[in-house]
């Protein structure tokens, strides 16, 4: 291989996928500066590669364990949005196939931008049935964030067109007679409920920035109706509109000064 151009040896490189392979052996003798910095960037590249493995596979157990108790259809449910100051609460419920693999998969409030949209259209082309259930301002008004959780997820749960024999749901549990389990922090601990995360967010962030264009005052497409110092300025400068939920503080003392 030590007659390889440093761009023929990185092509070759694309090839391989382990440090095992007997041509990584031969590379480790080219004396070449630059075949060293290809191969330590390969290492890393491979280092990332059994990470991620290695976590969706230890984020897969319960799913495994519900599996083994004759579950198969199980929907990870989970919410977004039940800290903003505007804008509905959004569950979602994802029924993932037994086969499903999507290393990379994780909470989504650890992964990018880029990376959420990217898993949020692969989850919605694998999955067996994804739902998505909305619970408005008014709702969280009137009934309290947490009921408004429960009921944007039960939403999401009978909008999935199969009917799931197991829930495992992030850190909640709701009425009804499909068997469940309530995972804390089940967004970091299970597939279905990451995924499910990862659907809430792409769609809350969505409908937010169309909201952004009909209540233009409040940067919600930058903040997702979070209380940020721009949408702050905006509510004081101009009132709140009618996607902004008047029992959260500071909005509650602004409740007379609602835009349409």
């Amino acid at each position: 291989m030590m007659t390889q151009s440093i761009k023929e040896i990185e092509q070759a490189l694309k090839t391989i996928d382990s440090m095992a392979d007997p041509r990584i052996e031969q590379l480790k003798k080219d004396p070449r500066k630059g075949v060293a910095k290809l191969l330590t960037a390969f290492d890393n590249k491979i280092r990332k590669k059994q990470a991620l493995h290695e976590r969706f596979i230890e984020m897969s157990k319960f799913e495994e364990s519900a599996r083994a108790g004759n579950f198969n259809l199980i929907a990870g449910v989970d919410e977004v949005g039940r800290g903003p100051l505007a804008g509905p609460v959004v569950a979602a419920a994802v029924i993932l196939p037994e086969d499903f693999y999507l290393p990379g998969l994780d909470d989504s409030k650890k992964l990018s931008h880029k990376l959420k949209n990217q898993l949020y259209q692969e989850i919605n082309k694998q999955a067996v049935s994804v739902g998505v259930g909305f619970a408005s301002a008014v709702e969280i008004d009137q009934i309290n964030i947490y009921q408004a959780t429960k009921l944007a997820m039960t939403r999401a749960i009978n909008q999935l067109n199969r009917t799931p024999e197991m829930l495992l749901i992030d850190a909640m549990t709701v009425e009804g007679d499909i068997p469940q389990q309530s995972i804390i922090k089940g967004d970091a601990r299970s597939v279905s409920i990451a995924a499910a995360s990862v659907v809430a967010k792409v769609v809350r962030d969505r409908h937010m920035i169309e909201l952004a264009g009909s209540h233009p005052y409040y940067s919600f497409e930058k903040n997702a109706g979070y209380g940020t110092k721009e949408h702050l300025e905006g509510l004081h400068n101009y009132g709140p509109c009618k996607e902004h939920r008047i029992s959260f503080a500071p909005v509650k003392s602004m409740a007379g000064q609602v835009r349409e």
